[in-house]
């Protein structure tokens, strides 16, 4: 097994920015440094990458942690390597950076959140990227300090808030949910100021007092709640109905997904098995997770903040498309998809090597 890791440094502007920065990968795409577990040499990008072969692209969060536990214990490559298959890896920062790779031919597939998938398929003309599987639902939040002066959505003027990206999926929920509680962003005549900072900046702005809450994904906000000064002013399930909403899917690009569904078939089938053991086994899975994200970052998160974080977190292989098309109605009514018509993304999964592995495994089918 290769592992790749990606220093992915992306600014994102408005929705056209966005776009324009997926669709002109090749400017923008990273340098890949390798980083090999038996010290192999890089590839060269140019080399035709055997069938065998599926290149998978994930980030180091508790929203991708399948892939985090299931590439780092060796499972995944377990289930591949029965029929002959390798799995190389590569880590990315970034839902953009993913993309871009997936666009250059540098990965196959990547679990990514719904707003760069989005973002992906419309930039291609819905032709380069379809979701195939779910990840993860839930896991945001909207964390204040608790000496903020909020006590109800009536004291949100005059307010600093954080999100962890501009347009990026936690940003569009924050400004969403002000609009529908009557509020305007200064930038568009309001009183209320939403600046993106990094997650790992956000706690020290919070404890610094230079913003009063920040809506973000977990396990960043069980930190802030615990180091932070802060609490849970809303946990975004109850946006939703069932409380279920999609924070990370799997994607594969269309060609590859096309030309290897047997491939395709033996990592969805990793996948779920993986979901299933994280279910059914969630201490053992917060210790594993914590085991594997060290390997990747050099650093633990704190057993009683990882399970907080946790609770509020569902893995699964349910893509909840509902709960996506939501979330790119809102983003293209706050200016971040496109211009004029609404693009049409009703082509965006293709879940039928998905409904295989969970027919041969006796489960429920996506409808």
């Amino acid at each position: 097994m290769f592992c790749h890791v990606v220093d992915a440094k992306l600014k994102l502007g408005i929705a056209t920015v966005i776009i324009a920065a997926v669709i002109i990968s090749s400017l923008f795409y990273n340098t890949l440094s390798k980083l090999s577990s038996n010290g192999s040499n890089n590839k060269n990008n140019d080399t035709i990458i055997s069938s065998k072969v599926i290149r998978i692209g994930y980030f180091p969060n508790l929203n991708h942690a399948q892939a985090v536990i299931g590439v780092g214990s060796g499972d995944f490559q377990k289930e591949l390597s029965k029929h002959g298959f390798k799995i190389e890896t590569f880590v990315f920062n970034a839902g953009p950076s993913a993309i871009e790779a997936l666009f250059a031919n540098q990965i196959d597939i990547a679990y990514v959140g719904p707003n760069p998938a989005i973002n992906g398929y419309i930039a291609s003309n819905g032709q380069d990227l379809k979701i195939i599987a779910g990840a993860a639902s839930g896991g945001a939040v909207f964390v204040v300090r608790n000496d903020a002066g909020i006590n109800s959505s009536k004291d949100f003027a005059n307010k600093k808030f954080a999100s962890p990206q501009l347009g990026n999926t936690q940003d569009v929920a924050l400004r969403k949910y002000l609009l529908d509680n009557g509020y305007k962003t200064v930038e568009n005549g309001g009183n209320v100021t939403v600046v993106p900072v990094a997650n790992s900046d956000i706690l020290t702005l919070m404890l610094k007092k230079e913003i009063d809450g920040a809506w973000v994904p977990e396990p960043w906000g069980a930190k802030l709640v615990k180091e932070g000064n802060g609490r849970i002013f809303l946990d975004e399930r109850s946006l939703w109905p069932g409380g279920k909403f999609v924070t990370a899917n799997i994607i594969a690009k269309t060609d590859y997904l096309k030309n290897n569904p047997d491939v395709i078939k033996k990592l969805l089938t990793a996948h779920v098995n993986e979901t299933t053991w994280i279910n059914d086994h969630k201490e053992e899975a917060i210790k594993s997770f914590n085991t594997e994200i060290k390997k990747l970052t050099g650093k633990t998160i704190a057993e009683d903040e990882l399970r907080d974080a946790f609770s509020r977190l569902g893995f699964t292989y349910d893509p909840i498309r509902q709960s996506l098309f939501k979330l790119a109605d809102n983003a293209y009514d706050l200016g971040f998809l496109a211009k004029g018509k609404k693009p049409d993304i009703s082509e965006i999964y293709d879940l039928g090597v998905l409904n295989n592995v969970l027919k041969e495994k006796g489960l429920d089918r996506i409808a």
